[in-house]
């Protein structure tokens, strides 16, 4: 997601609208027929979504001061942990704004290994909840089985687990998203901005979860163009969780998707994006972040250039109001799965690369969010 600055802007006077939007025609790696020039000013067979209405003005939080201080918050890491760049980030975003707003003072953390098995998971919360931490935060659905065995020996401890809603336990809250959402609006913001109508995705892991990003990614790109090509691919298959934390092969992975003709690449990769972003800026390709706005991330500011945009998985914002709602005592306020419809799915604008086609996404995403576009959380190839 890093590289040599694009001239975004000179692309959007290029893009023709025309023809129907249509949900079939690209595939893994070569189910499209577009060539490998430059078809910039083609790409585009949709027609422009109406204009999304006016955003309302009312908030979704409350503006009652709520008092955090008595939470003593244990922030359960996956891999990469804190400077990762994307998804762990995004998460201690959220521990970070409750010591502003709520008064919130202890926070402890603690990341998974990569290659650690059930046990050591186990064990770390275990360790956090003797230690009198509540709540703990598990960051990931390889937590699952770690808060499905703990929580109940703790029933005075709250948990709460990212990314997964199979735990059934009354001191156990799932933060959960709708992951195909956002990804769709990147899948359309990298049809538009593709000049040889040729774009790819890259995951990290091949779970259920990632798919998720690859189902809307795939559905939106298609959405927008009937005549894409995609590359589709995965750094590691599922179990081998080495390929949320891999730049390396990011790299390799995403250099060969550009070398077979993509020109914009998607990572849902983890830490791994980072060698993506670097793929992309030696290649001359551009890039979509993931989960944090990766344009403003330290971690891969090198090449922040090649960002047009990252799709906000906003675990910051889940964390923020679980930890709010806990403060308060009623965690009945929170959605049931954070969404385009409550901010907790999005993009980011940082950089400017995706302002001439703003009313395109925002536009998109009004349909979403009326139900106007159903978005698949399961690829379709």
């Amino acid at each position: 997601m890093r590289g040599t600055a694009l001239a975004a802007a000179a692309m959007a006077g290029a893009l023709v609208l025309a023809g129907c939007a249509k949900d079939s025609g690209a595939g893994n790696n070569s189910n499209n027929n577009a060539g490998s020039g430059d078809q910039s000013a083609s790409c585009v067979t949709a027609p422009k979504p109406p204009a999304a209405a006016a955003a309302s003005t009312s908030s979704a939080q409350s503006t009652e001061k709520v008092d955090g201080s008595k939470l003593k918050v244990a922030l359960a890491f996956d891999v990469g942990g804190r400077g990762d760049a994307s998804f762990n980030d995004s998460a201690a975003a959220g521990t970070d704004k409750a010591k502003a707003e709520l008064g919130v003072t202890t926070v402890t953390e603690s990341t998974a290994a990569a290659t650690e098995d059930e046990a050591a998971k186990s064990q770390r919360l275990d360790q956090l909840a003797t230690q009198g931490f509540s709540p703990i935060i598990a960051v990931g659905f390889a937590y699952a089985k770690a808060v499905g065995a703990i929580a109940p020996k703790y029933p005075n401890t709250q948990f709460a687990i990212v990314d997964d809603d199979s735990v059934k336990a009354p001191n156990v809250t799932s933060l959960v998203f709708a992951e195909e959402q956002g990804s769709f609006l990147a899948g359309v913001a990298a049809a538009y901005k593709s000049k040889k109508c040729h774009v790819g995705f890259v995951g990290g892991v091949n779970t259920p979860l990632i798919q998720k990003f690859e189902a809307g990614f795939l559905q939106g790109v298609k959405a927008a163009s009937s005549k894409a090509k995609i590359e589709d691919e995965y750094l590691t298959p599922a179990g081998d969780f080495s390929g949320f934390q891999d730049p390396a092969k990011g790299n390799v992975k995403a250099a060969a998707q550009i070398a077979k003709g993509a020109d914009v690449i998607y990572h849902a990769a983890g830490a791994s994006g980072k060698g993506v972003f670097e793929a992309a800026k030696s290649n001359n390709a551009m890039a979509i972040g993931v989960d944090s706005d990766q344009y403003n991330q330290k971690t891969v500011e090198a090449s922040k250039d090649v960002i047009i945009t990252s799709m906000l998985k906003r675990v910051d914002v889940a964390v923020f109001d679980y930890l709010r709602a806990l403060a308060k005592g009623d965690l009945t306020s929170l959605p049931k799965r954070f969404d385009l419809k409550v901010d907790g799915i999005g993009y980011a604008t940082s950089g400017g690369k995706v302002d001439d086609i703003k009313d395109v996404l925002d536009g998109y995403k009004a349909q979403i969010v009326s139900g106007a576009i159903t978005v698949s959380d399961k690829p379709q190839k």
